[in-house]
């Protein structure tokens, strides 16, 4: 039985528990995870390396059918909802780019919640794609148990779905099921990435992520949905890395709200932030944050393109040719 491989691509509407279920899925943080209702704003790549399971059973039984090795392409995407902005209509094209190309959808769904419009839109998208879709139903520890088949049922008759899991990625249960299930469900190929990379996406970007995730996670309002950042320094040195980022909001009043009284809320999302980047890099970390206004940043349509981290790196990768 050969390796199989391929793309798949995790959506549904925002806060489903999407960033939530790739972090489990891959074992590491590799997507930020946050309370508030868009916080992915990109599309994130988590690899999963599954191994082969021999085939067991019980003397006198029939076998257990074998599970193959393979690797799977996690695509996180952001939540689907109405683009009213250039970031938002940016973060819409992300879920359209995740979709492209991939041999098997997850649409993730929050059972807590009422089916809804973002959900039927996904739905829509599913349908129109074409491929082979799995309904994850998340968060069932926060469900009594009797009232899990009428959900089951219900969101079944919706659309012919190859499989309908039921999850809790915060808890991790129904995990194991979903990728023994996921990688039979794959094509026989190659490994995409070598077997101890979890994701494509560059450290300056995670970086990025992780201060924002602070941002999100500490203030409040409107604050969190109106800021970015930008990493204008990465200096790896043997003992420290010197980090320097400018945090972008569109307010004299938001930047505030930042900074904080004296300084008490920038130093407070510093100081969070440095010590998830020390976990994550495995090294001192020396974090300078600025803050400054950028009126109306989010309908820049120049300036959300230049925040995607693979306009970053080409720009970086072409300074670092120039003569």
């Amino acid at each position: 039985m050969g390796l199989r491989s391929g793309f798949v691509c995790i959506l549904g509407r925002p806060n489903a528990g999407k960033s939530t279920l790739l972090n489990a899925l891959v074992g590491e943080k590799v997507a930020i995870v946050t309370h508030k209702p868009q916080t992915t704003r990109n599309r994130i790549l988590g690899i999963v390396n599954v191994e082969a399971k021999k085939a067991q059973g019980i003397k006198g039984q029939a076998k257990q059918q074998a599970s193959p090795a393979g690797q799977i392409v996690f695509i996180d995407t952001p939540g689907i909802h109405k683009p009213d902005t250039s970031l938002n209509r940016k973060m819409m094209q992300e879920v359209r780019a995740g979709l492209e190309g991939c041999d098997l959808f997850l649409l993730l769904v929050d059972v807590t919640e009422k089916f809804g419009t973002g959900d039927q839109f996904a739905l829509e998208m599913i349908k129109k794609a074409g491929v082979d879709t799995f309904l994850l139903l998340n968060k069932i520890d926060r469900l009594e148990k009797s009232k899990l088949l009428p959900i089951i049922a219900s969101y079944s008759g919706l659309h012919n779905f190859r499989e309908v899991i039921p999850i809790s990625a915060l808890k991790k249960e129904g995990l194991d099921v979903l990728l023994e299930k996921v990688v039979n469900a794959l094509p026989e190929g190659p490994r995409y990435f070598p077997k101890d990379q979890i994701t494509d996406q560059p450290e300056r970007f995670l970086v990025a992520e992780l201060i924002r995730e602070k941002i999100l996670q500490l203030t409040g309002e409107e604050v969190p949905y109106a800021s970015t950042v930008v990493i204008e320094q990465f200096e790896e040195k043997p003992n420290v890395t010197r980090i320097a980022a400018t945090i972008f909001c569109e307010r004299e009043g938001q930047k505030g709200i930042m900074i904080g009284k004296g300084g008490l809320m920038l130093k407070k999302i510093g100081s969070a932030a440095r010590f998830e980047i020390e976990k994550r890099l495995g090294t001192k970390v020396f974090l300078e944050l600025f803050v400054k206004v950028r009126s109306g940043w989010r309908d820049s349509r120049e300036f959300v393109e230049g925040l995607d981290w693979r306009r970053q790196l080409e720009d970086l990768t072409t300074k670092e040719r120039e003569p």
